[in-house]
């Protein structure tokens, strides 16, 4: 077993992405941003990640969220090409104001079917993240969380399911076992 030591680098990746999502909280449960971000990084070294993957997880939406290319930009100067690389392949844009949501959405999906392992790795922790919140915020509020997506429920979980396809399709992993079981326990409960 290798073990991965964490370098300054990362430090100052968690330092950065903490002041750029700041002033940014979660859909459905107000819990601060930075909280998905860390446990999207937890999911990536947990599953095997490298260095770079892990502050790639940490800033993921930094650049469609938070300063599109200028943001890039400081990213590439901060951290290297690697790591923007990753960011980009876990971006559906980085232009304001952003195109409709269903052209993103394919886009992204389209991307993801010709992308690395490494971000596929941490697209795939992301969405885990993500369903996993978004069926425990289901759990607890009930059909109201619909109105907090822009494609309410039946886009946002056609979005889910094509991710399933892509996943199963593009690797065998345990977390892409996990999201398949938590798309399938959404889908289920909801009743779509």
């Amino acid at each position: 077993m290798i073990t991965l030591k964490l370098t300054d680098k990362f430090e100052t990746a968690l330092v950065y992405a903490n002041r750029l999502h700041a002033n940014q909280i979660r859909k459905g449960d107000g819990v601060p941003y930075v909280a998905h971000l860390l446990s999207v990084t937890a999911l990536v070294l947990e599953a095997g990640g490298n260095e770079n993957e892990a502050i790639a997880a940490l800033l993921h939406d930094a650049v469609e969220d938070q300063g599109g290319i200028k943001t890039r930009e400081e990213i590439r100067q901060l951290f290297g090409n690697e790591v923007v690389e990753i960011v980009d392949g876990c971006s559906d844009c980085d232009s304001y104001p952003k195109p409709p949501w269903e052209e993103r959405k394919k886009n992204y999906l389209e991307k993801l079917r010709h992308c690395s392992p490494s971000v596929r790795r941490v697209s795939l922790a992301d969405k885990l993240h993500n369903a996993r919140s978004l069926l425990a915020s289901w759990q607890t509020y009930g059909d109201s969380i619909w109105s907090q997506f822009k494609a309410g429920k039946k886009g946002t979980l056609w979005f889910y399911q094509e991710l399933l396809q892509i996943y199963l399709a593009t690797g065998s992993d345990l977390m892409t076992e996990e999201y398949s079981r938590v798309i399938q326990e959404l889908c289920q409960q909801i009743e779509m």
